[in-house]
């Protein structure tokens, strides 16, 4: 059977309490309070998207999540009451793909959820604009035939550009739709920007594709979009 959301977690109170508000939105939900449950869980069932917690009964949501990448995509959102910025980089460094810290307000973790549900499933399609093909399902981005092999944050910084195309998007969205609620210096989006321009600018030192807008953001212009 296939839900929406799988929570892992051993606060067996919060989970269910959570559980039941996300399916009073109709949002259908499956509570485990073990690693080993829920890779029980996982055998039979499936889910879009997993609420993680990191410190459980029988092992480290660290672990486990290296463990699920190797076989699930879905999004994993980790949820729990470590709020050191060392957790919360190495739970995004190992492929979560948001952090939040407990306790929390179940009204926003639910939008939280839903706008990841919305996101996931608006990505599993391929656009094409002009020699660039973005592959929402495999997360591969192609130019002219070619794979560019982006790394993961590069493929999401560039889907996201291209959600938004003809629309300046200022830095504070890119990081939240990018890398979350961690926090990262400008630095790391010039850096991610740059790679980019290298692999899909014919001259990266002056963009056509992915310009600047000084002072605010990037913006990624249409350019004959077939």
């Amino acid at each position: 059977m296939r839900y929406n959301v799988l929570i892992i977690d051993d606060e067996i109170e919060l989970g269910n309490a959570t559980k039941e508000y996300f399916e009073a939105f109709g949002i259908s939900t499956a509570f485990c309070e073990s690693i080993d449950s829920a890779f029980k869980w996982l055998e039979k069932n499936a889910a879009d998207l997993l609420l993680l917690d990191i410190n459980l009964k029988d092992g480290n949501g660290f672990e486990m999540c290296k463990v699920l990448r190797k076989k699930y995509d879905m999004p994993i959102i980790f949820v729990s009451a470590r709020v050191a910025s060392d957790d919360i980089l190495l739970g995004l460094h190992i492929g979560g793909d948001d952090y939040i810290t407990k306790p929390y307000e179940l009204s926003i973790l639910l939008a939280k959820v839903k706008a990841r549900l919305n996101r996931a499933a608006s990505q599993n399609k391929t656009l094409a604009i002009a020699d660039l093909v973005i592959d929402y399902k495999t997360h591969k981005a192609y130019k002219n035939g070619l794979d560019l092999e982006l790394k993961n944050k590069e493929f999401l910084l560039l889907a996201y550009l291209v959600q938004n195309k003809n629309k300046t998007l200022n830095k504070d969205e890119i990081f939240s739709a990018v890398w979350g609620d961690a926090f990262f210096s400008d630095g790391t989006l010039t850096v991610h920007i740059r790679k980019l321009r290298e692999k899909i600018e014919e001259n990266p030192d002056n963009p056509k594709i992915i310009k600047t807008v000084w002072g605010v953001g990037y913006i990624f212009e249409e350019l004959n979009e077939k």
